[in-house]
């Protein structure tokens, strides 16, 4: 596993799975995205793409280990829970072993930030027990952006309440969710920004310590060629037009600045540093301490 340290806080990378995404005309990820262009990014290869110019996916949660406090961001997919992104499967992985591994049982967790609600960013919120689902994290208090509950919780039928009725309303029930503004500070090194554009209450995670910066993403950006190209993008952006927007204002504050950007989506090495290049941007790998 990958682990980063930002000062006094250590960022530690938990993978569910990793996936390469074929380009298709009737199917394509990023529709402009196609081998070629994808080629034309040397520094894409052979980290982020296939040889054959398929787009690495990986889905992880980041755990922070900041002062005082343990937060895991973003809880990927979870088992059993059959979704129409896998084909109605359910997936069955060891992702809660590989956290106690890493010294993260789930009773040690002290807080969840879930940067937006989509079905791969709250899986992880529960797990069945008995036929029922109940928190994961018993001891954590869940942060879940007000605007953000608000505009799911409206939806009515689709997978979007499936969603809910079995990752977040059980986390209600059991009296562990806090809504928080997009502003919210967790600790005096760790505070939500709002991102908005991929969902409309979408944030992404601020780490500031000991004189050191970083971002956690979230799905402002899925892919690093998003880097290069951020007005392409994903059909399932809630709006288009505002994510790119919030992708070209994240990049032009932190290209060239000494901010340590660790992609919610992007497979190993997963983080690093964005440079100016020309009139547009690229990914400077940051070295992570790795761990079997």
């Amino acid at each position: 596993m990958l682990k980063w340290k930002v000062g006094d806080v250590t960022v530690t990378r938990i993978v569910e799975m990793e996936i390469p995404i074929p380009w298709s005309e009737e199917h394509a990820f990023l529709k402009q995205a196609t081998p070629d262009a994808l080629k034309a990014m040397p520094w894409l290869f052979p980290h982020f793409c296939t040889p054959e110019g398929a787009v690495i996916l990986s889905f992880h949660a980041l755990l922070v280990d900041a002062p005082g406090a343990r937060i895991v961001v973003d809880t990927c997919i979870g088992n059993d829970k059959p979704r129409k992104e896998l084909g109605m499967q359910a997936l069955s992985t060891p992702f809660l072993e590989h956290m106690k591994e890493a010294g993260w049982p789930p009773e040690s967790v002290d807080v969840v930030v879930c940067t937006h609600l989509h079905v791969d960013h709250v899986g992880w919120n529960t797990m069945l027990v008995n036929g029922e689902w109940v928190p994961t994290f018993p001891n954590a208090r869940y942060l879940i952006g007000r605007q953000e509950y608000a505009h799911w919780n409206a939806e009515e039928g689709g997978e979007a309440q499936a969603i809910m009725s079995d990752s977040v309303k059980p986390i209600f029930d059991a009296g562990l969710a806090d809504l928080v503004e997009m502003d919210h500070r967790i600790s005096p090194e760790l505070r939500l920004t709002p991102t908005t554009g991929h969902t409309p209450g979408h944030v992404s995670l601020l780490i500031e310590s000991e004189g050191e910066r970083a971002m956690i993403t979230g799905d402002i950006m899925h892919h690093p060629c998003q880097i290069a190209h951020p007005e392409w993008a994903p059909g399932f952006d809630s709006d288009k037009a505002a994510a790119i927007a919030t992708r070209k204002r994240v990049l032009g504050e932190v290209a060239d600045q000494p901010i340590l950007v660790i992609g919610t989506h992007f497979a190993a090495p997963t983080a690093g540093r964005i440079r100016r290049d020309g009139g547009a941007f690229v990914l400077e790998s940051a070295h992570a301490h790795a761990e079997p």
